[in-house]
């Protein structure tokens, strides 16, 4: 159909409306919406003042379909189309405030009509989603979801899921103690909704109260669900939110209990710097209970083994950050992984040398780990790359620091001895001395100031 028959039909329609009788008049709009996905925008830009003008006018009392009915399935249909511009369009004319008011007084045919139509304006529209949060609409969406039935339950759920990733929003579903609703959100529907709902779980989950009725309320098994089976973004969003839920003592066993840490392997592992840099820090979390990270150290191992070198650096990124935990340094030391990094420290790409000579640097301070980095060949390695003025400058020192401590153990003092007059080997000797005499002194410190405010308040004594 050309132009000029377009112009003809939207003459035609506009003259139905404007003098037809009921039944011709709904029958056009049904029309409309047929056609919506064939005709010109700018004839359906040309449809919207009518159709919200139709949607604003009172609720009839006639039986059977009504033009609001009508008007709202067409203006539906018509917002589906393009990138959102219709719909952007259709919420500056009024239409928001026109279904919030027709939804308490419709019947449960038209009742699921103007909820989807919202559904569609809501999730182009921003502006839309202003009008509606600040207009009531969240108390609206709250009222319907507790007598609607299922089979509109699910769009009610997709509006709040846009909702919910406003402040405003949030609060008030803290408020009014309907954090269920988004948890029952990321359960169910398009799984568009469920990752915006998911995403609202993370920002819910920041507050030590709010994270602790999510977790009341089921949304770890959810969030795992989500992690498990949603495409590559929601994923990602789904880990992240999980990782905001695990960051309190409580609730890193459950996370991993559900299932959670394979899944942040598999981030790991894969393509996405910000998918690694999720699980890096999730695994850092988890990791502060021993059975977590002995699984992690598990999953590690295998990535040193198998991984790429993105992979590797990542992993052993992890191990430099394990190393640092008290009983992590067995869990690395009986994980197989040190044969395994001295092997990288020597072959890997520059990222894995690096990170692999930190969690040396980190786990030399130990003296059982001290002896199976020796026994895994690690001194003249870190030697090698103490004295090659080509490797970067953060490796050479990593490697430096682990070769002072071992200088300083008795059993390998003679094996490092042929080191010690070069420069930067002093210059690391000296700067750790420093270090260590200004952590002495805090420590010291500390103690101090805790006696002290002890002795100055007598409650606490």
């Amino acid at each position: 159909m050309n132009t000029a028959d377009w112009d003809q039909e939207l003459r035609k329609y506009q003259d139905v409306i404007a003098s037809g009788t009921k039944s011709m008049k709904i029958k056009a709009m049904m029309m409309l919406a047929r056609f919506s996905k064939d005709a010109p925008e700018y004839v359906l830009a040309r449809t919207i003042p009518i159709l919200t003008e139709i949607l604003g006018h009172n609720v009839s009392n006639d039986s059977g379909p009504t033009l609001q009915e009508a008007a709202a399935y067409c203006l539906k249909c018509i917002a589906c189309r393009g990138e959102g511009a219709l719909a952007v369009e259709i919420g500056g004319h009024g239409a928001p405030h026109s279904l919030m008011r027709l939804l308490p007084h419709s019947d449960e045919r038209m009742q699921k009509v103007l909820i989807k139509c919202l559904l569609v304006i809501v999730c182009f529209c921003n502006a839309t989603r202003t009008v509606v949060a600040t207009n009531g609409g969240v108390e609206l969406i709250f009222g319907l979801l507790s007598s609607c039935t299922n089979d509109t339950k699910r769009y009610l759920l997709e509006i709040l899921s846009v909702l919910a990733l406003r402040r405003d929003v949030r609060k008030a579903l803290t408020r009014l103690r309907a954090l269920h609703y988004v948890v029952e959100a990321a359960s169910f529907g398009s799984m568009v909704s469920r990752e915006r709902a998911c995403q609202a779980i993370g920002l819910l989950g920041v507050t030590r109260q709010t994270r602790r009725m999510l977790v009341e309320l089921g949304a770890i098994p959810v969030l795992v669900s989500l992690f498990r089976e949603g495409e590559h973004s929601t994923k990602l969003v789904a880990g992240n939110s999980l990782g905001v839920i695990s960051a309190h003592v409580d609730y890193i066993r459950p996370v991993a209990q559900a299932g959670a840490i394979p899944l942040y392997a598999e981030l790991l592992e894969g393509p996405d710097p910000s998918g690694k840099e999720i699980a890096e820090d999730v695994f850092c979390i988890l990791a502060v209970a021993e059975a977590n990270a002995v699984e992690i150290a598990g999953h590690l191992v295998r990535i040193l083994r198998e991984g790429n070198d993105e992979a590797k650096a990542s992993a052993a990124d992890v191990m430099w950050d394990l190393s640092g935990y008290k009983h992590s340094m067995s869990v690395v030391r009986d994980s197989g992984a040190i044969p395994l990094l001295v092997e990288l420290l020597e072959t890997g790409s520059e990222d894995v040398k690096v990170n692999v000579s930190g969690a040396f640097a980190q786990l030399s301070y130990d003296g059982t780990d001290r002896m199976s980095l020796a026994e895994a060949g690690a001194i003249p390695i870190l030697i090698d790359l103490m004295n090659d003025v080509d490797e970067v400058e953060e490796l050479r020192d990593n490697a430096t620091e682990a070769l002072v401590n071992f200088y300083e153990d008795p059993l390998y003092h003679d094996r490092v001895s042929d080191a010690i007059n070069v420069s930067s080997f002093r210059n690391m000797q000296n700067r750790l001395v420093h270090i260590r005499a200004s952590n002495e002194h805090m420590a010291r410190s500390l103690r101090r100031m805790s006696v002290e405010q002890l002795t100055w308040n007598p409650d606490l004594v």
